[in-house]
């Protein structure tokens, strides 16, 4: 069932609150901070603070102690309370500028395989001239690691959100939290980015074996083949072997160049997804998928067709990206858009 951030964590005073009641507080708080830009800093608007179970416990407790100082007319009895309802009142206020004025920026999301987690990247800059302490990134179904921040300081949160199924994941909302000091009071803050990463087909783990190879002569070298005869040079394209650059003439001119050699055999492999003998698409996705894996590990030239997109045969990491994000978003609407 979602859930609100609730501020009595270890005391078990949790309530039940319907999904209903989350979506209308999550909607009253974007309604009211609005898109937050890809580099935010938090103004002290839009830090919520409340007393944590311990915070309540210890305000009863001050209470009781007010009343038997009252009630006995002890002076130092009301020395001791005024000190710790002074020491509340400064948690209160140290633990909501704890979180004010910093900076968070969103560093980004590497692809990965449905099934993995996903690890969205927010770098949290202290540009204020006192550290902070405690301070930690959540979401409903993750949380980072607890940090502190020294002036100037700048570290990287990691919020490692599991995937299920290929295409975008989105990290519409995630919040920023912190205990410090005494955990008295729970300081937060939402924050509403609009963040997304790209989650590629799961490879299949049998899939049937790959079309065979076809050879061809004088095209790209591989990186492990020997080379032949000198043909020339040709401009630089992605995924070419830095060995192959041609840096003597990279001095002289400036250009980024590749030798090309003649007279040596190289294969290719076309991976075809109306071949494939299913009827289910998620499952002929998965299989290109790992098809693609597999002829990457050997660095083979592989091309990729699909209905609406062709790649030609190449290998790299450029040409691996490209097929796999075209695998990732086939057939969905986001694809067009």
């Amino acid at each position: 069932m979602s859930s609100i951030p609730w501020p009595f964590p270890k005391f078990g005073f949790r309530p039940r609150i319907t999904d209903a009641a989350s979506r209308r507080v999550r909607n009253w708080a974007r309604k009211r901070q609005g898109t937050d830009p890809a580099v935010t800093t938090l103004r002290p608007g839009r830090v919520y603070i409340l007393p944590t179970g311990v915070g309540l416990v210890f305000a009863l407790m001050v209470f009781a102690m007010l009343l038997g100082s009252m009630n006995y007319n002890n002076n130092l009895s009301f020395v001791l309370t005024f000190m710790l309802g002074g020491l509340g009142f400064v948690a209160m206020h140290q633990c909501q500028r704890n979180l004010v004025g910093l900076e968070l920026h969103f560093a980004g999301v590497d692809p990965v395989f449905a099934g993995q987690a996903a690890q969205f990247r927010v770098a949290i800059t202290n540009h204020s001239k006192n550290a902070r302490h405690g301070i930690r990134l959540y979401t409903d179904d993750a949380v980072s690691e607890i940090q502190d921040l020294e002036p100037g300081e700048s570290k990287l949160f990691i919020l490692a959100v599991m995937t299920d199924k290929r295409g975008r994941i989105r990290l519409d909302r995630f919040g920023i939290r912190t205990l410090f000091p005494f955990e008295l009071f729970r300081s937060w803050a939402w924050l509403h980015m609009d963040l997304s990463g790209l989650v590629y087909p799961h490879p299949a783990e049998q899939a049937p074996p790959p079309p065979p190879t076809q050879s061809a002569q004088g095209h790209r070298q591989h990186d492990a083949r020997g080379e032949e005869d000198f043909a020339g040079l040709r401009k630089f394209h992605d995924g070419d072997s830095p060995r192959h650059v041609a840096w003597k003439a990279y001095a002289r001119s400036g250009q980024l160049l590749s030798k090309q050699f003649a007279g040596a055999d190289t294969s290719s492999q076309w991976f075809d997804y109306e071949e494939i003998a299913s009827d289910d698409i998620e499952q002929r996705l998965s299989i290109l998928t790992s098809w693609i894996i597999a002829a990457d590990r050997t660095r083979e030239d592989y091309g990729l067709r699909i209905p609406g997109a062709e790649f030609p045969p190449s290998h790299g990491e450029t040409h691996r990206r490209q097929c796999l994000e075209k695998l990732a978003l086939f057939g969905l609407d986001e694809e067009h858009g």
